[in-house]
């Protein structure tokens, strides 16, 4: 699978099994493999919470680029190390689920059910009311958002 380009789109609502258990969609499991790591997610504003989750493939290019960071930076370390003190890799089982580690499930309000958003090269695993509050927050993009997209010719 290497140089593949992965493409996690769509957003899929699934419940959580008793052990914490989560369905991942078919069609994402060729791009995620057998191993997720699963992380408290990079999100505005605070009071919003999830996880992200990316191929092994991927967290190894992410994680890269956030060992570059400055050792200087109190923010950019305290940043890595929330993000590498609470991930996880997640195996995905024969029947295609993952078990997210409780610690991670308190930490995103994931109960019952879970909202799996794709992201491009990562998913999102959201709390379904703290989606919906999240979406709720606004449809207008931010001026810096445009300006991104304009610097990408889009």
């Amino acid at each position: 699978m290497e140089g593949a380009y992965t493409l996690l789109i769509s957003t899929y609502k699934h419940n959580v099994d008793a052990k914490g258990r989560v369905f991942i969609p078919a069609r994402w499991r060729n791009d995620l493999g057998d191993i997720i790591i699963v992380y408290r997610g990079i999100i505005k504003p605070d009071d919003v919470k999830c996880l992200f989750g990316m191929s092994l493939d991927e967290w190894t290019k992410f994680s890269q680029k956030l060992q570059s960071l400055s050792l200087g930076k109190m923010d950019a370390q305290r940043l890595i190390r929330k993000i590498f003190s609470g991930a996880s890799e997640c195996e995905v089982d024969k029947t295609g689920r993952i078990l997210l580690p409780q610690t991670l499930r308190e930490y995103a309000g994931i109960e019952e059910e879970v909202v799996l958003n794709g992201m491009g090269k990562r998913i999102e695993i959201w709390n379904p009311a703290m989606y919906e509050y999240h979406d709720s927050l606004g449809d207008e993009l931010s001026d810096s958002a445009l300006d991104a997209l304009m610097e990408l010719g889009v």
